[in-house]
């Protein structure tokens, strides 16, 4: 089985909290709203980090990272957007089992026509009164299952 820790909304907040859930990851998934660099470095000592920019990240460093990310894990395709408008295609027609967005700090599980949605929420500096979280997915071949954690009371 092959676990990937989903986090987003950063804001340049890396807590301890979202360090420990990070830990025994494969690899990790940012969705956006990084705000500086050094979240990435920090979360790439723990495993290979795929990250798309959010609409706080601007900057020379942020033009480096993409929109809009697609990886495969085992058998099953991840689309990874900061934004869920901002998905430009049918996530079901395009092979796509999990799509992974951010943005709304509002955590989030759904499925959809056979394709999961999720929102990790904000693992970074609280927002109004929702809850600081972050995700996991755990894959085995063809099969996936993400869960939630709220990380601070």
């Amino acid at each position: 089985m092959t676990r990937i820790g989903l986090i987003s909304d950063t804001h340049n907040l890396l807590r301890p909290e979202v360090l420990r859930h990070l830990q025994g990851c494969e690899a990790i998934i940012h969705a956006g709203d990084i705000c500086e660099p050094g979240v990435l470095e920090a979360l790439r000592e723990i495993a290979p980090v795929t990250a798309v920019r959010g609409n706080n990240d601007g900057g020379e460093w942020a033009r480096a990272i993409p929109t809009h990310a697609t990886l495969t894990v085992q058998q099953v395709k991840i689309l990874v957007v900061h934004d869920q408008a901002d998905i430009d295609v049918d996530p079901g027609s395009e092979g796509i089992r999990v799509v992974v967005t951010g943005h709304s700090h509002k955590p989030l599980i759904d499925e959809r026509d056979g394709v999961l949605y999720v929102n990790p929420g904000s693992a970074g500096p609280r927002r109004f009164k929702l809850p600081v979280s972050a995700g996991l997915l755990e894959v085995e071949g063809a099969q996936v299952v993400a869960s939630l954690q709220q990380l601070l009371e």
